[in-house]
């Protein structure tokens, strides 16, 4: 049994506009959603790669690779909420299956699939789970993949909880220790990536969100 941390979080409701996802927040302001400045930010690379691949097989691998990652993250929820594990596809189970005894060194779980916002950031989202894992308290990203990703690639990965871990501060004055990517892969590979430099993804956060304003001011100047 999963110990959980009780934390009275808002209700935060989203909606997208123009391909970008906003929430709702108490004070009525919408903040764009963390989700979609990164897709903005990495726009040009997965436009060359659906180039070079095809629309057809992008689509495709697209659709399978989110398919896998929402049950991953139905299961990964259920189980550390205590609740029996619903009926997912073959693949997913096994996925989650292997990840089974890296999720059970979570523990005290402060949130999960649980709404944040930042007034300062300017940014909100849903972060997967905030809890200790091994004993430290942790922003936890929880991911599928064919075989695990070169620490390199997954910059993006660490970005995104760097502004969850921004948000929760903002919040609640709680403060992580460290970043935590648990990635059940395809091949038979669970790889944890675990980041202790914070202020490092903290300040790659601030070049992704001033990228996003710019382009958006562009965009704004160019109609008007």
């Amino acid at each position: 049994m999963f110990n959980h941390v009780e934390i009275d979080y808002p209700t935060l409701t989203r909606e997208t506009i123009d391909g970008v996802r906003y929430y709702d927040t108490p004070n009525g302001k919408k903040l764009v959603s963390i989700t979609s400045i990164i897709s903005h930010y990495q726009r040009e690379i997965f436009r060359e790669w659906r180039a070079k691949v095809g629309n057809e097989e992008a689509n495709r691998v697209t659709k399978q690779a989110t398919s896998r990652g929402t049950d991953m993250h139905t299961l990964a929820e259920h189980h550390l909420c205590n609740k029996p594990l619903p009926t997912v596809q073959p693949l997913s189970q096994y996925l989650f299956a292997q990840a089974k005894p890296t999720l059970d060194k979570i523990d005290n779980v402060h949130a999960i699939e649980q709404s944040l916002f930042s007034y300062q950031l300017g940014v909100a989202g849903s972060v997967d789970c905030i809890a200790e894992y091994e004993g430290e308290l942790a922003i936890i990203d929880f991911k599928t993949a064919k075989k695990p990703k070169p620490r390199q690639w997954i910059d993006s990965h660490f970005v995104q909880c760097a502004a969850y871990g921004c948000m929760l501060y903002e919040m609640t004055g709680i403060m992580v220790k460290k970043f935590v990517i648990i990635m059940s892969c395809e091949n038979g590979e669970v790889e944890v990536y675990e980041e202790y430099d914070k202020r490092k993804y903290i300040n790659l956060l601030s070049k992704y969100i001033r990228e996003f304003v710019e382009y958006k001011l562009h965009d704004y100047a160019a109609v008007n």
